[in-house]
């Protein structure tokens, strides 16, 4: 790598470019040193085509460092060109026009290089004018072409600097935009979480500390104080019941004005899981379950964990895959249950749209949505792992580590949860969903 006057990065490549550029400016310089005004037979080029050349191109390669040297010498080389016998035309111009592009490419402002390009169309102008003799349609021709080419390369180098700093801008723009979008995810979700840390401390910590108490006392006079026991036990019934209340309203924060009431119901657990598999098959997504070890029961907050994983996982596959199919997989060990959640294809910014936001080629105008963040939250509430990525065979895939209980009796629980879940309403998908798990 080496470095411009302006302390701008050059690859070694462009060394090449620059080689080509040169040569093909000598060549065309060289040309024009044996171009006769009257038509005669081309000759050899003389000594003076040949100086006239070797110093205007010469300073080529110097263009990006000096470029206001470079210029003054390749016009200067150009107007002498007349007073050392030599027909001055577009082709022994072509340093200059060369200079000119590269100025106006790289000038500080647009005023310099106007001024710059218009000086060399001025030069060469004065030095190509017959000074003596009729102007004929020939010379006014070739007079006007040595003018205008250093315009029309200074033109065209202004052009492609625009586009270039247009196009920097854009990439620029979307950078920041692409960092503010995830600053923004990541701000928000903290706040979020504070708050509600914040809420339930308040709560939690006054109310289970107090119910503490009280059960403490209640367990130490039960055999001699029957009667305080029994006042202690009233008083915690009441605490318990305050914080009930109060747990309801704080959980009522939570919610706008607009939200429906929650269901009377209990929270989902993998016993639901036929039915949300069937769920998405009538929304047009093929999705294939399978099972292997023995399921056991969970406790309520992993049962819930394991199903929202599944949920949210295929509903990213919904949304963001380019296919229309989907393998859930869970493998019971003695400690802990695997779920993993693959798809064969989706696009490549499927990661940071679910996380942090929309990408330009994912999800286009969608709000930023925080998918992986909550089913990561999710699985290390309940002392678990997930990790979510592009799949060795294509596609992506969302794998979860939850932790298990230690074995019981009646480990096949699960199992006919799942079957009554997928019978229950009679019909035949979900039959078939719970023969697959």
């Amino acid at each position: 790598m080496t470095y411009t006057g302006g302390g701008v990065p050059r690859p070694r490549g462009t060394w090449s470019r620059e080689g080509a550029i040169t040569a093909t400016a000598f060549a065309l310089c060289l040309l024009g040193g044996v171009v006769k005004d009257d038509g005669s037979t081309l000759s050899p080029p003389s000594a003076v085509a040949y100086l006239i050349a070797v110093v205007s191109c010469a300073v080529l390669p110097m263009r990006h460092r000096a470029p206001l040297a470079a210029m003054a010498v390749t016009t200067a080389s150009g107007v002498l060109a007349p007073f050392l016998g030599l027909l001055l035309s577009p082709l022994i111009a072509a340093p200059a026009v060369v200079t000119a592009y590269s100025y106006s490419l790289t000038a500080r402002s647009e005023r310099r290089a106007v001024s710059a390009v218009g000086l060399i169309s001025v030069a060469l102008l004065v030095a190509s004018t017959p000074l003596f003799g009729a102007l004929s349609w020939k010379d006014a021709s070739r007079v006007g072409a040595v003018a205008a080419f250093p315009l029309v390369a200074g033109v065209l180098g202004h052009s492609v600097r625009n586009r270039r700093a247009y196009l920097a801008a854009m990439e620029e723009r979307a950078l920041r935009a692409e960092q503010s979008r995830d600053s923004e995810a990541r701000r928000r979700v903290a706040e979020e979480r504070v708050r509600i840390a914040r809420e339930l401390h308040d709560l939690v910590a006054h109310q289970i500390t107090l119910a503490n108490a009280q059960a403490t006392v209640a367990a130490h006079l039960f055999d001699t104080r029957p009667e305080q026991t029994r006042k202690s036990l009233k008083e915690l019934v009441e605490t318990t019941s305050d914080a009930l209340d109060e747990l309801r309203a704080t959980v009522g924060l939570l919610r706008q004005s607009g939200d429906a009431a929650s269901p009377a119901e209990p929270a989902p657990g993998l016993s639901r899981l036929p039915t949300l598999l069937e769920s998405f098959r009538h929304a047009g997504l093929e999705v294939s379950a399978h099972q292997e070890g023995t399921a056991r029961p969970l406790p309520p907050g992993v049962d819930l964990t394991a199903y929202r994983i599944v949920q949210e996982a295929l509903t990213n596959v919904t949304k963001h895959a380019g296919t229309r199919s989907a393998r859930v997989r869970l493998v019971w060990n003695r400690d802990r249950v695997t779920i993993t959640v693959a798809d064969d294809g989706g696009s490549a910014d499927r990661t940071a749209s679910t996380a942090a936001g929309p990408s330009a080629s994912a999800v286009g105008d969608r709000p930023p949505g925080y998918g992986l963040i909550g089913m990561r939250e999710r699985a290390t509430a309940v002392g678990g792992h997930l990790s979510a990525g592009r799949s060795p065979e294509g596609g992506f895939l969302v794998s979860a580590q939850l932790p298990l209980p230690p074995a019981k009796d009646g480990a096949t629980a699960v199992e006919n949860r799942m079957a009554d879940a997928a019978t229950g309403d009679g019909r035949t998908g979900d039959a078939e969903a719970g023969d697959a798990l």
